[in-house]
């Protein structure tokens, strides 16, 4: 008796203060969980987070998109075009002078001359043209240069349209050393003032094309709009395994859909950028850096045949057309693959044979990889060398004070330069096709990319706000 009393007064077991403990303990976990403590806190900053990323990638995925787009729109459709205008401007100006002064060197011959009614016409169809192109140009930077530029060529064809109006007028009259003095006069307008103004609106507006190549085709924006997607794409990967582990759920549908948005846009961004740059990289290398040197190659070769006939005008002596001849044809090519540091002011017979064409402007054009252009430039090449040779010949003759053989080789020579000029101008034009395709593909391949990237920015935030505020109001 005395040990079961001792045994109902031992103290009982404390399974009820613990069974009572538990539902207290649960109560205090989940009060502290609803607290802004622990895995609902760590959500709420996860949620803003991935909603800051989302907008960057939003914001500097557009500006990435805008850049290009609007760089290769510009070079499409706005500097190359302004650039060719130059470029047309130059070519006509040497076609007006190169065109008169054979005019003039056919009114002046012994010979019955043809009539030059047509070649007057295109003289005055020139300048008009000239004047249009020159009216159509732009100042690319506000550029005082451009602007000198543009004052030296509105004021010097006015005075080298009424040089040529004085030898047409003389030449008329019958006072022919008069007509030709005036004629050299309005000859040296256009090389020594308006060419070299032509020469520098070109250089201007084709330096423009340049800046809006480099910014379409530039990484470094590309670059950081994907360091930003990389960034964001990590969070997103980080996110979806720290949710995972804390739920034992394999995949949150809102962080998928946000990473597919992600992924989808970045790839579409990355395949309209690299499409973008080869065709302006195409643009650029067939198209624009061969017409470059073709259109300073057809001024070269108008220049070349002017000064020829000029220095049977002029019947002056003067070897500084001869030498400015020798030099044009140099650049031009194909030329002597060795030649004498003095081969030019020496006066020196041009050699036979076939010439050198790399570093040539004819050079440059037939290896930038442009296949049509390469088969057109295949007639300038084989005939300059010979229209060189005669050429060189011509001042020879002029020299030795024997006009009617120097003025009868500068006629019977017209055959060689027609076919140069018609092969260079034909290279060119091809390659100003190349470039307007190509350059117009580059501009298009951006297309929707950024809308794209902005609607796939929303989703992202959308969709990774929502997965995550789906798992956050468990814990409610």
């Amino acid at each position: 008796m005395a040990r079961a009393a001792s045994e109902t007064t031992l103290p009982r077991p404390e399974a009820g203060r613990h069974a009572t403990s538990r539902p207290r303990s649960r109560q205090s976990g989940l009060v502290g969980m609803a607290t802004p403590q622990g895995t609902p806190a760590t959500i709420q900053s996860l949620i803003a987070l991935l909603l800051i990323l989302a907008v960057a990638w939003g914001a500097i995925g557009a500006w990435a998109v805008d850049q290009h787009s609007s760089a290769a729109s510009s070079l499409a459709h706005s500097d190359e075009p302004y650039s060719s205008d130059a470029q047309q401007l130059y070519l006509a100006i040497a076609d007006a002078d190169v065109t008169i002064t054979t005019s003039f060197l056919h009114d002046s011959s012994t010979q019955t001359p043809p009539s030059s009614l047509a070649a007057r016409q295109r003289f005055k169809n020139d300048l008009a043209s000239a004047s249009e192109y020159l009216a159509d140009l732009r100042n690319p930077g506000d550029s005082p240069q451009f602007t000198q530029a543009v004052a030296t060529l509105a004021g010097g064809m006015a005075d080298y349209y009424r040089d040529v109006q004085t030898a047409q007028t003389e030449y008329v009259q019958g006072i022919t050393p008069a007509g030709d003095s005036a004629m050299e006069v309005a000859s040296e307008d256009a090389h020594l003032t308006l060419l070299p103004a032509a020469k520098e609106l070109y250089q201007l507006e084709n330096n423009a094309v340049m800046a809006s190549s480099s910014q379409a085709t530039s990484l470094t924006t590309v670059i950081v709009a994907f360091i930003v997607a990389i960034i964001a794409a990590i969070a997103l990967f980080l996110v979806q395994r720290w949710l995972g582990r804390r739920t034992h759920r394999v995949f949150n549908i809102g962080l998928v859909v946000a990473s597919a948005a992600l992924l989808i846009s970045a790839l579409w961004l990355a395949g309209a950028f690299l499409a973008a740059r080869s065709d302006l990289n195409t643009a650029i290398g067939q198209g624009a850096h061969p017409a470059e040197a073709l259109a300073q190659a057809s001024i070269d070769v108008q220049q070349i045949r002017g000064d020829s006939i000029l220095n049977v005008i002029a019947r002056s002596g003067d070897s500084s057309l001869s030498e400015d001849s020798c030099e044009q044809a140099l650049a031009v090519g194909p030329s002597p693959s060795s030649l004498p540091a003095d081969f030019c002011s020496k006066g020196l017979a041009w050699p036979s044979g076939s010439g050198s064409l790399p570093g040539t402007l004819l050079g440059n054009a037939s290896s930038s990889g442009n296949a049509r252009v390469t088969a057109d430039l295949q007639t300038a090449i084989s005939h300059a060398p010979a229209w060189y040779t005669a050429n060189a010949a011509d001042y020879q003759l002029g020299d030795k004070y024997l006009y009617p053989s120097e003025q009868s080789n500068v006629f019977n020579a017209a055959t060689s330069f027609a076919a140069v000029e018609n092969s260079v101008d034909n290279a060119l034009a091809d390659a100003q096709l190349t470039f307007g395709s190509q350059a117009n593909a580059g501009a298009n391949a951006f297309g929707p990319v950024e809308a794209i990237v902005i609607i796939a920015a929303v989703i992202m935030g959308l969709a990774a706000a929502w997965g995550l505020s789906a798992r956050l109001g468990e814990y409610r």
